[in-house]
């Protein structure tokens, strides 16, 4: 049931990071537009362009965490014996979940001091900034504690996008 909601969890992120890289190649495409064409340059594009980054950035980054995309050097991993290669894999999905702690929790301390202060160009909080490192935080705690749940079952996780 825990694997479903993480698949599910790490789907509807990789469909609402795709949404976003649209909307981002959208947004700096109408910039462009308004500028050369028409001479009048949307001040907001650029600021709601930044801010899709995070968001994209932050979720593509918790599903390649799920998806065992993120950068690792298994290839010293594989020449352990059997018993020690588990031990480090275990290891590695241990302090990559603690990596996804810090960051809600840096994303938290960040976001509560930002809250009252105003984007003036989108006029939306700063804290805006600090939501996708929490949401992705969150989700690589909770896709760490999966893959190390299927690595003590000895089962495999499958990619979200199969």
């Amino acid at each position: 049931m825990y694997t479903k909601l993480c698949a599910g969890l790490s789907r509807l992120s990789l469909m609402l990071a795709v949404v976003g890289l649209i909307a981002l190649v959208l947004c700096v495409q109408y910039q462009v537009i308004g500028r050369y064409v028409f001479n009048d340059t949307p001040t907001w594009a650029e600021a709601l362009a930044l801010l899709l980054v995070l968001y994209v950035t932050a979720l593509g980054v918790a599903v390649g965490v799920r998806d065992a995309g993120h950068i690792g050097l298994e290839s010293m991993v594989v020449l352990l014996p059997d018993r020690w290669r588990l031990r480090v894999e275990l290891l590695i999905h241990v302090l990559v979940g603690v990596f996804g702690a810090l960051m809600v929790y840096g994303g938290w301390i960040w976001a509560s001091a930002k809250w009252a202060e105003t984007k003036p160009l989108l006029g939306v909080s700063e804290a805006m900034d600090y939501i996708p490192l929490m949401v992705a935080g969150v989700l690589i705690v909770m896709f760490s504690i999966e893959h190390f749940l299927a690595m003590l079952r000895s089962e495999i996780v499958e990619p979200s996008w199969n």
